[in-house]
């Protein structure tokens, strides 16, 4: 059966690892019961938005329309969204709510899923991304660089009144990155911090452990340049350039119980990186390079008895955790506005590290008067 024309979605279309995005139509899912569609008025860039477009990670299934920081304005609820069991809070939203849809739009659900069971669905092995993904019946998911965007009412969260739409685009993929680690180890009164990579992720980083009461957050970066930005903006206790100061990992071992890692760089001095933990120490890496981390010595880890790991995203529960904790304490990440139309000239001023600190895309009326 062909597509109605509700079923003709238009957008910012990736056909392959090195052409412009275009502006045409794409088929979304076909709209289920327990779904909702979304009039996309701002979406946010992620770095893994770049990694997707050219196939950095893995080839992409092109078509593809990226874009997992998603917010904007319910204009359709399926029937049974309103007795979603499985979602106590999917069946509040409404036609006209302002909503946001982050990096994951499914995952299996199931029962006897020892993810989705916990509570971590994120960690799910039948995850569906909110683009590049395939849905259990084989329709591809598609992203927020378009007009509408179609998916499980499940992964679909209401934004709290005091986040405004364009600074909370960012914290939907971005800002649940560093929230959930975070959290999740212990990050709060009594805890001294560092987060490496003053960038997208890292001044998040900086103001949620802020938020969190952490009594003392330690920027890192290989320069002093965003020194000022990072102590006087973000609120960091101090700041550490890792190219400039001699010998800073002797200078500053042991002073640290938990590193948040956002850099995506293959190259970092990860042994170092350790020498600032504390005994029991936690290095949690959530940046994704493209190559291989740095080799690691056995006697890094058994030193101090630290630990390496890593965490990806974050649960439901999480994003709705953050959501209410970023309008309670105002954690609003800095961005720049582009216009939807602009997405070409935004992704490549991000791919050469212009943004401060967030490109979030803005849809007007602009962008769907050119098809």
């Amino acid at each position: 059966m062909s597509p109605t024309s509700t079923d003709i979605f238009q957008g910012w279309v990736a056909h392959d690892a090195t052409s412009p995005l275009t502006f045409t139509t794409f088929t979304p899912k076909p709209f289920t019961e327990t779904d909702v569609e979304v009039q996309v008025s701002h979406c946010g860039i992620c770095s893994t938005d770049l990694h997707t477009l050219r196939s950095g990670w893995a080839p992409t299934d092109y078509p593809c329309v990226v874009g997992h920081e998603i917010v904007g304005t319910v204009c359709r609820v399926g029937s049974g969204v309103a007795t979603l069991a499985s979602s106590p809070a999917s069946p509040e939203i409404k036609i006209g709510d302002r909503v946001g849809i982050g990096a994951q739009s499914m995952s299996c659900l199931r029962a006897d899923c020892e993810a989705c069971a916990d509570g971590q669905e994120n960690y799910c092995t039948r995850i569906t991304g909110t683009y590049n993904g395939r849905y259990a019946d084989k329709s591809k998911s598609y992203g927020g660089y378009a007009t509408r965007w179609r998916g499980p009412a499940y992964f679909v969260f209401k934004i709290p009144d005091a986040l405004p739409s364009a600074e909370a685009a960012p914290l939907l993929c971005g800002g649940v990155t560093v929230f959930a680690p975070l959290q999740k180890y212990g990050a709060g009164p009594g805890k001294l911090v560092g987060v490496v990579g003053i960038g997208g992720l890292g001044h998040m980083g900086i103001l949620f452990a802020r938020a969190l009461g952490c009594d003392r957050v330690v920027a890192i970066s290989r320069t002093s340049s965003k020194r000022k930005d990072a102590v006087d903006g973000f609120g960091a206790d101090a700041f550490i350039a890792t190219d400039e100061e001699p010998k800073w990992a002797r200078t500053y071992s042991r002073t640290l119980d938990l590193i948040l890692c956002t850099v995506d760089a293959p190259d970092m001095p990860l042994t170092q990186y350790l020498r600032l933990l504390k005994m029991d120490g936690v290095f949690v890496q959530v940046g994704v390079p493209e190559q291989p981390l740095p080799p690691l010595m056995a006697w890094s880890l058994i030193q101090k008895s630290v630990k390496v790991t890593g965490s990806s995203i974050g649960s439901p529960e999480d994003i709705r955790q953050m959501l209410q904790l970023a309008a309670e304490q105002r954690v609003l990440p800095w961005i720049q506005k582009r216009p939807m139309n602009d997405v070409n000239a935004a992704l490549a001023d991000m791919h050469d590290g212009k943004a401060r600190y967030r490109y979030v895309l803005e849809n007007g009326t602009d962008a769907q008067a050119k098809l």
